[in-house]
């Protein structure tokens, strides 16, 4: 039966409506290529489906399992983590050494941190997502160079790809081998021509046979590639290998082209050249480049086989989540914690004036930030990690904490920087800021760069993947079968129509009511909150599908439009993340003012994009009816108010639980001889002192001259009654704990 003579016997609405629409999408959706859909294929729908459907099930959010670690997780993070920060001199390692030290090195392999995602059948530590978001974390917070060493192995790299993808015989062999630490592992992804068009790397094999350690007429690979910026790879002795497979003698295959495929390959295999670095902005982590020429690999080097051939994007893309949901947020959110304690506590010790300089309204707001991003990064992260723990793989929300949470990051040390001054640009054992300082641009490009993340990936995957109807019509479309194309169409559509209408009501109706009608399961004084966001995710499906019907295919080509509908996805989730950590942590009354900071920000960034998206979309008039439609009072949001920041700021300049809360997870050395340590003690001396310093000041009759010096002044004081000499004891021990916390280092002027 023809489709003609088919459609006579359709519904009338398939007949007159879905029918004449499918043709209209086919002629205007663009062709998709293999890639893309491999990655639109990849991964799983979470939370980010909820935040498109105009209408979160906050119940869903809320009865995630809390978060914790195992007592077995505990132990290992008081342990061998504790023991290997005591153990790393950053300066060492980047001054002298430009690596880790060797017994550091052998430390690492003997103590599983290599092996922490690899199964305990094969020797490793089989910790789940939050255990290795904890320990990244607190190596981050010692030594970055650390940091990064452990991270790699232990996300997008061999041990993940053999885990999921590989045969039994590559698992037996390499796992066991990974986990002791006998091999290390690189991932050799990027080429210099490719770059974060990874898709269109020019690497490449072709399908031969010929002899192989002795055998005869052996099928496999000869392989020739050219890569860089591998981490790890100088010190290889495993290389994972992406590359794009040609069979142009049709060996195995009637296709020529079949695709991206992954392999590993011994460093040692002859033709591969490996060993040289890079210097990565002076954080002397092993990186370098690798190339080879016309290596021979035999057909079971191939990761998973033969079977797997051609599936190298798809196995890339399900495997990201790692490295963007756990290893970068941790190393950010690391940062954060570390600046919100030292400079929070420097920002108290350091006085200018004959003030504390975290007392002045400028310092107060850098402070503001720093705390407020620190809870909103922290929140994120942990969030993240139980999607993973519970077997989610969430593409799209690993590409926003990747590129919010390193944005953060980027923020919160500039501001620790500027509070820092001096002690923050003069580099020696004793700066604790500017080897992180120096870090951000890597944690900005790897993974993906930022602004290619910000402006293609999180909405232009999102919107696709995590719409409820956008995927489904495009899955028809594919169908090869007339019938069973429109059937699948005409639910999609309809579906798809009835969706709008109801965000379009909803939209209008909360934003004349200010969103106090909108049904939450929340009474905390956080429920406004709640229904603010349900009314930003209302209008965020009502203009991504206006967006889409405007625009089609060439809104991926709108990067600037694309990257604002992922500024308002993002700090949906952000607010989400926010929230339920406030919720799972008992709803702290201490916390409450980093919640209504955090969910503030983010409600008035969602604003700003909704206000840059209207303003900036082509169609005008349609433009109008929105703003009319989503925001018929204008703007409501405001961004936190000071006094707000206040609260904050003042969290981070005294002792407290709260503060300990937020920076819990950090390497805190007992030591004064450590930078961070020397901070710890000398907060609380100079907080002890602070009550005699005011009546010092206050009653002190006849002080003696200045140049006289601080020990004069107080045996004045002690001699008229205006200190005991205990109190003149605090006010001495205080300010000995000052002097050496503000001074910096020096060296000869030849450094030595």
């Amino acid at each position: 039966m023809s489709q003609s003579e088919h459609s006579h016997g359709q519904p009338w609405r398939m007949r007159w409506i879905s029918d004449p629409m499918l043709k209209l999408f086919r002629r205007v959706t663009p062709k998709m290529s293999q890639t893309e859909r491999e990655a639109l294929d990849a991964g799983s729908v979470w939370w980010d489906g909820e935040l498109f459907s105009g209408r979160p099930n906050w119940k869903k959010l809320h009865q995630l399992p809390e978060p914790h670690l195992s007592e077995e997780e505990q132990a290992y993070l008081n342990g061998p983590v504790e023991t290997l920060c005591q153990m790393i001199d950053d300066w060492k390692i980047n001054h002298e050494l430009n690596d880790l030290p060797p017994e550091v090195w052998q430390y690492i392999k003997d103590n599983g941190l290599f092996s922490l995602i690899i199964p305990k059948s094969y020797g490793g530590l089989e910790f789940s997502a939050l255990a290795h978001s904890e320990i990244v974390l607190k190596i981050a917070t010692r030594s970055i160079t650390a940091a990064v060493t452990i991270m790699v192995p232990n996300s997008l790299g061999p041990a993940k790809l053999l885990m999921e993808y590989g045969t039994q015989a590559q698992k037996d062999h390499y796992l066991p081998r990974l986990a002791r630490g006998i091999e290390i592992p690189c991932f050799a992804l990027t080429n210099p021509k490719a770059g974060s068009d990874a898709g269109a790397i020019p690497d490449f094999g072709i399908v031969c046979r010929q002899e192989f350690e002795g055998q005869k007429d052996v099928l496999g690979v000869r392989l020739n590639w050219d890569k860089r910026y591998i981490t790890l790879g100088p010190v290889a002795t495993l290389l994972g290998m992406a590359f794009k497979l040609y069979d142009p003698d049709h060996l195995i295959c009637e296709k020529e082209s079949l695709g991206i495929t992954l392999a590993l390959i011994p460093a040692d295999t002859p033709g591969v050249s490996i060993g040289r670095r890079h210097l990565p902005l002076d954080v002397v982590f092993m990186n370098g480049p690798n190339s080879g020429k016309d290596v021979f690999i035999p057909m079971d080097w191939i990761i998973g086989g033969q079977d797997r051939i051609g599936q190298g994007w798809r196995m890339l893309m399900e495997s990201l989540a790692d490295g963007r949901g756990i290893s970068l947020p941790a190393l950010s959110v690391g940062a954060g914690k570390l600046v919100s304690r030292s400079v929070g506590g420097y920002a108290r010790i350091r006085r200018q004036f004959k003030l504390p300089i975290g007392r002045f309204e400028g310092i107060e707001e850098a402070l503001t930030r720093i705390g407020g991003y620190t809870y909103m990064m922290d929140a994120a992260r942990t969030l993240t990690t139980s999607a993973l723990d519970n077997g989610e793989k969430p593409s799209v929300i690993s590409a926003i904490v990747k590129y919010h949470l390193t944005e953060g990051m980027r923020k919160i040390v500039a501001d620790g920087m500027d509070i820092l001054g001096g002690a923050g640009i003069s580099m020696g054992p004793n700066n604790i800021l500017g080897r992180t300082y120096q870090a951000i641009p890597i944690s900005i490009t790897v993974e993906g760069a930022n602004i290619l993340t910000r402006t293609m990936i999180i909405f232009g995957q999102g919107a696709i993947r995590s719409h409820p109807y956008i995927f489904k019509e495009l899955e028809a479309l594919g169908e090869e079968d007339p019938e069973v194309s429109l059937e699948k169409f005409d639910r999609a559509l309809f579906g798809h129509m009835a969706f709008f209408t109801r965000n379009l009501l909803r939209s209008f109706f909360s934003g004349l009511t200010g969103s106090v009608f909108v049904r939450v399961p929340v009474r905390s004084p956080m429920r406004r909150y709640y229904q603010h966001l349900t009314r930003m995710s209302s209008a965020f499906a009502l203009i991504t599908d206006v967006s889409l019907m405007l625009l089609g295919g060439s809104l991926k080509r709108k990067e600037k439009l694309s990257g604002r509908l992922g500024d308002i996805l993002s700090n949906l989730y952000l607010a989400s993340a926010i929230l339920k950590k406030y919720h799972e942590e008992g709803s702290l009354k201490e916390d409450a003012p980093l919640v209504h900071w955090g969910c503030q920000h983010c409600l008035y960034e969602i604003q700003t994009a909704f206000d840059g998206l209207l303003h900036n979309l082509p169609y005008r008039s349609v433009a109008w009816i929105l703003r009319w439609l989503m925001f018929p009072f204008g703007q409501h949001f405001k961004a936190p108010s000071d006094q707000l920041g206040h609260e904050i700021a003042d969290m981070l300049l005294t002792p407290s639980a709260a503060r300990d809360r937020l920076t819990r997870g950090i390497y805190l050395p007992d030591s004064i001889d450590e930078p961070v340590g020397r901070i710890e003690d000398a907060l609380i001396k100079v907080i002890k002192a602070e009550h005699p310093e005011r009546r010092l000041r206050k009653e002190m009759k006849d002080y003696p001259a200045e140049y006289e010096g601080l020990e004069a002044v107080l045996k004045a004081a002690v001699e008229q009654k205006v200190l005991t000499e205990d109190e003149a004891e605090l006010i001495r021990q205080a300010d000995e704990a000052r002097n050496a916390v503000i001074r910096v280092d020096d060296f000869d002027k030849d450094f030595n």
